[in-house]
C-alpha cells in the first residue's frame, strides 16, 4: 500500500478527484453497452456523500476565509439541493432504457455539471489561493472521513435521497 501524500489529502484535489469519477459515471449512465443501472448506484452513493460531506466538514470552513466568496458557498449548497432532486427523478425510473431514463439523466447531468463547473471556478479556485496548505490537508481528511461514513451508510439508495430531498 503507497503511503498517502499531502495532495492525495489536499481537499481541492480530493474533491476535483471526485468531479472527474461523476463525470465517468455520466458517460458510462450513457452508454447502452455499459451496465445503466449499476452506474447509477455508483453514481448515486458518491453524489450523496460528496455534498453530504462537502456541507458538512468544508463549506463552512471555507467561509471563514478571506477569498473564498461566501454568497458562491451558499449557492453552492442550493446547487447540491437541484442535484439530488434530479437524482431522485432519475432514481424513480425504472426502465433504464426508457426515453424518460434519457431525458431525466440529461436533466441530471446539466444540473451536476453546472455546479462542479461553478465550485471549480469559483470555490475550488478561492480555496486553491487562499486557504492555507495545511489548513487544505485538515479540511480533505475532514472531508474523505464524512465521505466514507456516508457512503458505508447507503447514502445513495432511493430512501435516503427522498429523505434529503423532501427532509
Amino acid at each position: 500500500m503507497k503511503a498517502r501524500t499531502e495532495e492525495d489529502q489536499d481537499v481541492v484535489a480530493v474533491i476535483l478527484k471526485d468531479h472527474r469519477t461523476m463525470e465517468d459515471l455520466f458517460r458510462r449512465m450513457r452508454s447502452v453497452e455499459a451496465d445503466r443501472a449499476a452506474a447509477l448506484e455508483e453514481f448515486a452513493a458518491l453524489l450523496i456523500a460528496h455534498g453530504e460531506a462537502e456541507e458538512a466538514e468544508v463549506y463552512g470552513a471555507l467561509k471563514r476565509f478571506r477569498g473564498v466568496d461566501d454568497e458562491e458557498v451558499e449557492h453552492g449548497t442550493e446547487e447540491h439541493a437541484q442535484g439530488n432532486e434530479a437524482l431522485l427523478k432519475l432514481l424513480e425510473v425504472e426502465d433504464v432504457g426508457s426515453d424518460t431514463w434519457d431525458t431525466r439523466l440529461e436533466e441530471l447531468v446539466e444540473a451536476v455539471g453546472h455546479h462542479v463547473d461553478e465550485e471549480e471556478r469559483t470555490i475550488l479556485n478561492g480555496a486553491r489561493e487562499s486557504v492555507p496548505d495545511e489548513r487544505r490537508a485538515e479540511l480533505g481528511r475532514a472531508f474523505q472521513e464524512e465521505r466514507a461514513r456516508q457512503l458505508s451508510s447507503d447514502c445513495g439508495s432511493l430512501e435516503n435521497v427522498r429523505r434529503i430531498v423532501h427532509g
